[in-house]
């Protein structure tokens, strides 16, 4: 099939994505399965593979969201009935003041997205969102955009992510001036993504009706009925929040630091794994919250089991977002894009910045935007006979690429929008617009970083 042909039919199954979710309201699971389903009937995926690989699709990406979001809405949901968020809500927005509470979370979710994946460490942030907004009195989109948004930065271009540490391999970019030139670009970047994040929510967002309940009822009666004395105190809820994100740094840190092989290494990466991590997290809860307010193990299930609904439909749109990602990929449509673009002759930074970008608005995944563009451009940039801190600064600026356009095929996507009940309109006008300009501002950073090293 041309290159043509498959763009073609990439362009129309998202505006028929879009027009089945927005216009004909058709639930966001069933319009990415049938989508999906169609693309692969007309990119002429054999017809014994697409069953299969829509199956992969839903597997691939449930294997690393499922686990992670059932127990981050667990620990959210403790958190929240025990009444910590609001007890660190309150307490930040007496020593802070409420004017700098956003910029302050902004820069907190910097700091703790370095070692932690985007969606990890958003779920984590969610209920301490949402008892800022409710101390504040302010929809949760106003806190949660910003900090969603450097957090995916900080998830495209700082190691030890995988998209950047793996392209960084591909390249054989030295990882530490990655690392000082990524962290360096992404501080201004928290700037911008405050004052983006401020000037879109000049708008009125409609919050989706689940989103807005589960905001509205935010909180409990067993907080508000329980003695002062026996309310969790603030560092009992920054221990929850804190432990399995030192957890994850530790695992990060060992893996880049420590030998293959080494025992010390191999422990701290099964403690620091995500899931062990959120798993030791909700034990902690048992001690700091659930035996000072006294609940039973009936109410702490009960607790417990309240958080799956609302993180059941998050996990199976996210997972059929992997599917629609999947047929993309399989269909040849990325690959058609990618070598539609090497031929344009842009000088090799843009070039790197706009084969990324356009991998992840065609497959979703920003990881695999930055490890194929890096394949793409690997001969010409290591025969270029540029320097060290030059190659650096072009796998940066790859990695940009894949901040942008973040729309329906990305599961990220769904993530931040179901967590703070946008519709899918208002995400493609808020989110959207919200990482492709942090994307852009940071490869304008990065092109400042080129001209210096040039």
């Amino acid at each position: 099939m041309t290159t043509f042909a498959l763009l073609s039919i990439a362009g129309a199954s998202i505006a028929a994505l879009l027009l089945l979710i927005i216009r004909f309201e058709v639930h966001a699971f069933v319009a990415l399965m049938l989508v999906s389903l169609l693309v692969a009937l007309a990119t002429g995926i054999p017809l014994a593979e697409i069953i299969p690989t829509l199956i992969s699709g839903m597997g691939g990406t449930l294997g690393s969201v499922a686990i992670l979001v059932a127990l981050g809405a667990m620990l959210g949901r403790m958190i929240e009935v025990s009444g910590g968020a609001n007890t660190l809500a309150q307490r930040f927005s007496q020593l802070l003041g409420p004017k700098r509470v956003p910029a302050a979370l902004t820069a907190a979710a910097l700091v703790l997205s370095i070692p932690v994946f985007f969606d990890v460490g958003f779920i984590i942030l969610i209920p301490i969102i949402y008892g800022f907004c409710k101390a504040a009195g302010v929809s949760p989109i106003k806190y949660g955009l910003p900090v969603a948004g450097i957090m995916l930065a900080t998830h495209v271009v700082v190691p030890p992510h995988p998209g950047i540490v793996g392209g960084a391999a591909v390249l054989s970019a030295d990882v530490g001036w990655i690392t000082l030139i990524g962290l360096g670009i992404c501080i201004p970047l928290a700037f911008v993504a405050q004052w983006v994040g401020g000037y879109l929510n000049r708008c009125h967002y409609t919050m989706q009706p689940d989103a807005e309940a589960q905001f509205r009822n935010f909180g409990s009666a067993d907080a508000a009925d329980a003695p002062a004395a026996r309310l969790p105190g603030v560092g009992a809820v920054l221990t929850l929040i804190l432990a399995p994100l030192a957890l994850i740094m530790l695992g990060t840190t060992a893996a880049t630091m420590l030998p293959k092989g080494d025992a010390l290494r191999d422990f701290l990466a099964f403690t620091g794994a995500p899931v062990f991590a959120l798993m030791v997290a909700i034990g902690l809860a048992f001690v700091l919250l659930v035996r000072p307010l006294g609940w039973t193990r009936k109410r702490t299930n009960e607790v417990m089991e309240s958080a799956l609904p609302a993180a059941a439909t998050v996990i199976l749109v996210t997972g059929a977002g992997g599917v629609f990602a999947k047929v993309l990929t399989v269909s040849g449509i990325g690959t058609a894009l990618s070598q539609a673009l090497s031929g344009t002759g842009l000088p090799l930074i843009l070039l790197g910045f706009v084969i990324s970008l356009a991998l992840r608005a065609a497959q979703g995944s920003a990881t695999v935007a930055i490890l194929t563009t890096c394949g793409l451009l690997a001969e010409s940039i290591q025969g270029g006979g540029y320097s060290t801190v030059q190659i650096a600064v072009l796998t940066v600026a790859i990695g940009f690429g894949g901040l942008g356009l973040s729309h329906v095929n990305d599961s990220g996507f769904w993530i931040v929008t179901r967590y703070l009940g946008l519709s899918v309109a208002d995400g493609l006008r808020s989110w959207t617009v919200l990482t492709t300009v942090l994307g852009v501002a940071g490869f304008a950073l990065t092109c400042l970083v080129w001209a210096l090293v040039a």
